[in-house]
């Protein structure tokens, strides 16, 4: 079986956010392992409507080609690292609409997370598992939270410092939710695999 490839979702828009700095940080430690490969997922670079369909593609065929596209990026991979902002103690709006322009291209995959924030986004990474429930993936028990004084060392209203001045913190948390990642990602992968070559001998 093949390596599992990764998707690594960019999940806020802002302009002036703080994701990239977490994102290449966890896509460094992705890549300097042997068992995955990844690739960033930036959704400002697929430029959604909001979701106005006639209902989820579970059963009805998306007309915009807009979200076909994000839809055809999204099956490629096997699961998914969501680089989470909180805000109001949940997701980005961004993420909840890219999330319903598919359906049948995430199930029986699995997911893990990177959250930042006073809190370390730990409030909205506990609502996207719920969300990620009904979306049939797997969810990592270990996350990354980016919180607190560890936050404002490497965020720019702090003392805008680079992520290797935090991996003591967060590096141990990072490696369990990979290794859980790849895991599930096999996992769910072997099942999938399966079940097509069942389909097919049938």
């Amino acid at each position: 079986m093949s390596k599992p490839k990764i998707g690594i979702i960019i999940s806020s828009t802002r302009d002036s956010r703080f994701a990239d700095k977490p994102a290449q940080w966890i896509l460094e430690q992705a890549k300097a392992r042997d068992d995955m490969d990844v690739e960033l997922l930036d959704l400002r670079d697929f430029d959604l409507p909001f979701f106005n369909e006639v209902a989820s593609n579970a059963w009805v065929p998306t007309q915009d080609p807009k979200a076909v596209a994000w839809q055809k990026k999204v099956a490629e991979f096997d699961g998914y690292i969501f680089v989470v902002a909180e805000y109001n103690r949940s997701i980005t709006g961004a993420l909840k609409n890219a999330i319903d322009q598919a359906y049948v291209e995430w199930t029986q995959k699995a997911a893990g997370f990177v959250g930042y924030g006073s809190m370390g986004a730990a409030r909205a990474i506990e609502h996207l598992r719920t969300i990620n429930v009904e979306l049939q993936i797997a969810s990592t028990r270990s996350a990354v939270h980016i919180a607190g004084a560890e936050f404002m060392k490497v965020h720019p209203m702090g003392a805008n410092g680079p992520m290797t001045d935090i991996e003591g913190a967060i590096g141990g948390s990072a490696k369990d939710m990979l290794d859980q990642l790849v895991w599930w990602t096999n996992a769910t992968k072997a099942a999938r695999e399966g079940k097509i070559e069942a389909i097919a001998a049938e």
